[in-house]
């Protein structure tokens, strides 16, 4: 059967609203932005220095405009979890996604990551580092967030681990434990960095190099 070409009849109240799209752009940019604050709050403080008071006084904002964007002081925890999760994709992985699969990505990958803990991206280093302890003993969604986070991301360091491997690097390890090792070691040097300790991260760069070890030959 013949499907008809005939639109059909738009039904009452279906019709785009004027201002409608800008509305809700504008809600999209005033959350992102408030999120990012968020962030760059709990990198210092800790998630639980982040509340919608707090925030609304340090953005000249009012505590019902924020409540309305959020909801909850857990919402926007996690909100905040979200936006530190961008950053660090918009820092880290992308520009690597540039260069070749294999050591070469895996080297820009780490050198990014020192580069996020040496010239931090939040005020209080990786964000990562500074909430994971927080939250590991108090169950809920902010520690679902934190922990969906780590897990993939060391799910993706694991898999570009693996491709490296492919070309003759790292040994014969098991990449997930090579990934733990790499993520243990690049935590340390954050502290390290923000306690003022250039050896320390000097160090912890020197582990990671020694496990990456030498690029594969060009034929």
């Amino acid at each position: 059967m013949a499907e008809s070409t005939t639109s059909p009849a738009p039904q009452p109240g279906s019709e785009p609203q004027p201002g409608t799209d800008q509305r809700l752009a504008k809600g999209a940019r005033a959350r992102a932005s408030i999120a990012r604050h968020a962030a760059d709050v709990a990198s210092v403080e800790g998630l639980t220095g982040v509340s919608i008071g707090r925030l609304a006084t340090d953005l000249g904002l009012s505590k019902s405009g924020i409540a309305t964007l959020f909801g909850t002081k857990e919402a926007l925890q996690v909100a905040a979890v979200k936006s530190a999760r961008e950053a660090f994709i918009e820092r880290v992985i992308a520009p690597s996604m540039a260069q070749p699969r294999g050591h070469d990505r895996l080297r820009v990958l780490i050198d990014r990551w020192f580069d996020h803990i040496t010239d931090p991206t939040f005020p209080g280093g990786c964000f990562r580092v500074a909430t994971i302890s927080e939250f590991d003993s108090k169950p809920g969604p902010v520690r679902d967030a934190i922990i969906e986070d780590r897990r993939d991301w060391l799910a993706f360091l694991a898999t570009e681990i693996r491709r490296a491997q492919e070309q003759g690097c790292l040994g014969e390890r098991n990449a997930d434990v090579v990934a733990f090792e790499i993520e243990a070691v690049v935590s340390a040097a954050n502290t390290a960095q923000q306690m003022g300790d250039g050896w320390g991260v000097a160090t912890a760069r020197a582990i990671v190099d020694g496990l990456l070890g030498e690029a594969p030959a060009r034929g």
